[in-house]
């Protein structure tokens, strides 16, 4: 088999809906909320709490509510055709499994190499937001931590590692290495206690709101919102995270396209209601900082609501870490049951039905990265990956459209090609807007991710090993 074959040669779909039936040592107990939950666990988190106030400040100002417009109307796209996959094809891997299916395992491996960082990066982002609200609370309390353990080293004179973000990295793996109804429970219960607090915002800031601070509405032009949007984007999607639990889902067919849907929905609701009200409260320039929803409730003289909400986000935000590692987490154990990496990476704890191995590595390598970046480096790095990754599915939905029109599909992304077309060229845009070095950046991470597969995933895939052994048995019969 040339090396090109080899590149492109797919999972059928058919192949993939019968692994999707077949036992993998995980258990099915996610119904619909929780599955939703997982999705708003992603969705609903830094982006309200702490990049609604940093992209504000510095980027889009009170115009901030087009730049989560613009990032929507991406991420809604890219939605449809997500609810699409994960009707059409349950199985854990999402992006990843999908690309395979329809693009090749080359297209598939680079999108699940892709995915891997993301996860890992989304959830340290996270860690640093989550730590930014615990230390308002511990400085109101009079408690501050040593110097040292604040923040990143470099972000400020005398810091070294951002010490609760690597206890929050460390303990949210612990608890995801578990069993999965308990971590989905846990889950469920802080994402409720999320969006109260993202209620209560509204609820208690509007009657704040003076619109003469929505003036200039754009005071960075409209250059300023498309790199907020860029940025914000990161806020916008999660819901692909919980495509990744398919083989975790009591009925993936019925409840993981809803679930898409619903999740996001929800979030950009609270997200328009927040940006506004956040930026008619105070003045857009004073929201340049760790946890900016708090300190605008201290500026307006309301320090009550502002312990109440640091206390509901900080509950809110685990949740994020909790999504983004449990996705980060199956997709190792996808690409590896693929034979794509090795598959002592695939196993499957015996008493806890998890795959505890992928669990423990990605929570490590998340752990170091939020203990030692700041918050805005990562956020840029994130953000290319996932909309790369929205171009793939996007443009996978629309070909196996064209390649298999009659398959069934639970649920049809409405508009094709257009709805498609539209994720991919706002990905593209948004993608255009982010920093010139976030793309060395990723460049370098996808040549390390070439190394991989040309030294050891193209030899040692599932599907190269089908192969030999059809050609092996081609020429037995030939010979005799």
């Amino acid at each position: 088999m040339g090396m090109i074959q080899e590149m492109t040669r797919r999972k059928s779909v058919a192949a993939m809906q019968r692994e999707a039936e077949a036992p993998s040592g995980l258990q099915r107990v996610l119904g619909l909320w929780q599955l939703t939950a997982i999705g708003l666990g992603g969705i609903i988190g830094v982006g309200i709490f702490v990049l609604t106030g940093t992209v504000a400040a510095t980027q889009a100002g009170p115009a901030v509510v087009l730049s989560f417009l613009l990032a929507g109307i991406a991420s809604a796209a890219a939605a449809l055709c997500y609810a699409e996959f994960s009707g059409l094809i349950p199985v854990s891997g999402s992006a990843y499994t999908y690309g395979y299916a329809v693009l090749g395992e080359f297209a598939g491996w680079i999108i699940g190499w892709d995915l891997l960082l993301e996860y890992a990066l989304i959830a340290a982002v996270v860690a640093v937001g989550w730590s930014g609200y615990v230390q308002a609370l511990l400085n109101a309390a009079g408690l501050p931590l040593p110097v040292w353990a604040q923040g990143a080293y470099g972000s400020a004179p005398g810091y070294v590692i951002n010490l609760p973000a690597v206890i929050v990295s460390v303990g949210i793996t612990g608890l995801l290495a578990m069993r999965m109804q308990w971590g989905a429970r846990f889950n469920t219960l802080i994402v409720s206690i999320k969006i109260a607090a993202a209620a209560l915002i509204v609820v208690a800031g509007v009657a704040y709101v003076k619109p003469e601070r929505w003036h200039p509405f754009m005071p960075f032009g409209m250059h300023g919102v498309v790199t907020g949007a860029a940025v914000v984007f990161f806020a916008v999607f999660g819901y692909d995270m919980l495509t990744t639990a398919a083989e975790e889902s009591k009925n993936p067919q019925r409840d993981l396209p809803r679930a898409v849907l619903l999740s996001l929905g929800i979030a950009m609701a609270l997200y328009f209601a927040i940006c506004m009200v956040l930026t008619g409260m105070v003045p857009y320039a004073t929201l340049d900082n760790p946890a900016p929803v708090a300190g605008a409730f201290v500026a307006i003289g309301l320090p009550r609501i502002m312990v109440i909400i640091s206390l509901a986000s900080i509950c809110g935000i685990t949740s994020v870490i909790f999504a983004n590692l449990l996705a980060g987490a199956r997709i190792w154990f996808a690409l590896s049951r693929d034979g794509l990496l090795p598959g002592w990476f695939a196993k499957v704890h015996p008493r806890w039905h998890t795959p505890y191995r992928t669990t423990f590595l990605l929570g490590t390598v998340t752990a170091i990265a939020a203990g030692i970046f700041p918050l805005e480096e990562l956020a840029k790095l994130v953000n290319i990956g996932v909309l790369s990754a929205f171009i793939v599915i996007c443009t996978a939905v629309a070909v196996l459209r064209w390649r298999q029109p009659d398959l069934p599909r639970p649920f049809r992304t409405p508009l094709v090609p257009w709805v498609p077309l539209i994720g991919v060229g706002f990905s593209c845009w948004l993608i255009w807007g982010l920093p010139t070095i976030t793309y060395w950046r990723f460049v370098l991470w996808l040549l390390l991710g070439l190394l991989v597969y040309f030294g050891y995933g193209r030899r040692h895939s599932h599907l190269n090993a089908s192969a030999l052994a059809s050609d092996c048995a081609r020429i037995r019969t030939d010979d005799a």
